[in-house]
Order: C-alpha cells, then sequence, then structure tokens
C-alpha cells in the first residue's frame, strides 16, 4: 500500500510542472518550400536546406517567420553580414561561395518567408 502511494505521489509530481503552462504551438514551417527561381531553388537545394529545412540543426526553419522576425529587425546589413563571414553555427557563406550578395538577400527573404528592410 505504502509503495502505491509512493508512485502515485512521484506521478503527480512530474505531472504538476505542466499544469497552467499553455502548450507552444508548432512552428509553422514547409519543409518542402522552394523558391520559385530555378537558380535559387538549386542554391537552396544545395546550400541552405540541410539547415534551415531540418529543426535538429537549430537554425531558423524555412518560413517559420516568428524564428525570422528578430533577424529580419537587424536589417538586411547585418543578416548579409552573417551569411557571408558566418555567425554562430551559420558557416561563411553559408556553403555556396558562388553566391552573389544579391542571391543572400533573396534566399533570405525567401527563408524568412518575408520581405527584407533596406
Amino acid at each position: 500500500m505504502r509503495a502505491i502511494r509512493l508512485t502515485l505521489l512521484l506521478a503527480l509530481a512530474m505531472a504538476l510542472p505542466g499544469c497552467g503552462e499553455d502548450p507552444k504551438p508548432p512552428a509553422t514551417t514547409d519543409h518542402n518550400a522552394m523558391p520559385q527561381d530555378p537558380a535559387l531553388a538549386q542554391i537552396y537545394t544545395n546550400s541552405c536546406q540541410l539547415c534551415h529545412a531540418n529543426p535538429a540543426a537549430n537554425a531558423p526553419l524555412t518560413g517559420d517567420r516568428k524564428a525570422w522576425e528578430p533577424r529580419i529587425r537587424q536589417g538586411s546589413d547585418t543578416l548579409l553580414d552573417h551569411a557571408i563571414n558566418g555567425y554562430n553555427g551559420m558557416p561563411p557563406m553559408g556553403q555556396c561561395v558562388e553566391c552573389s550578395e544579391e542571391q543572400f538577400l533573396q534566399l533570405i527573404g525567401f527563408m524568412a518567408d518575408q520581405a527584407l528592410p533596406e
């Protein structure tokens, strides 16, 4: 009887920390999204998709506007600098050594699912 009470108390103690917390909705992303432009789609497939379509990579996911919003607020110059020079886990040149600045900005806008500020 004592063992049953102890088991029930442990189960209750483990369940309580989740009480009252609002469940977080999953990020709204489209892991299969592709840029309309065939050249950009090829670059995205070869250089961006590995991290930005994989939740385990801890990169902001393509189409996840909420994850991209604080980055977008930093401005195009900062985003471009991070893409070219690397930042945290982002490799320099985003693994796309042939990408132009304009292509980087187009790809960032595509992944962020929003227009970039000037």
